[in-house]
């Protein structure tokens, strides 16, 4: 059983930088690879990046290659995902999900899931 908890969004103009944070806890953590998402007002869930249990390997949406990056330390239990370059089509409510071992950019993947943290960009 893995439970994770988001923080860090907020109101941001555009330009600007975010990180998010994404604390799990259970003691396998470190077997898990995650993943963030992302759902915008009527729109449905997409995905935004993944990293895999090891931290080996990682995978982006072409909509945040170059701008996002995401990246996990394993002794402190934590995902980051640290965005850059916001603009205002990143607006959404970004979600934090774990599955075991091999990530994945299919939402319904993966088995646990955080409440999500708001990310609102200004124009």
């Amino acid at each position: 059983q893995v439970q994770v908890v988001e923080s860090g969004g907020g109101l941001v103009q555009a330009g600007g930088s975010l990180r998010l944070s994404c604390a799990a806890s259970g003691r396998t953590f470190s077997s898990y690879a995650m993943g963030w998402f992302r759902q915008a007002p009527g729109k449905e869930r997409e995905f935004v990046a993944a990293i895999s249990w090891s931290g080996g390997n990682t995978d982006y949406a072409d909509s945040v290659k170059g701008r996002f990056t995401i990246f996990r330390d394993h002794t402190k239990n934590t995902v980051t995902l640290q965005m850059s370059s916001l603009k205002p089509e990143d607006t959404a409510v970004y979600y934090c999900a774990a599955r075991l071992y091999r990530a994945t950019m299919t939402p319904n993947e993966y088995d646990y899931w955080g409440q999500g943290t708001q990310v609102t960009v200004s124009s």
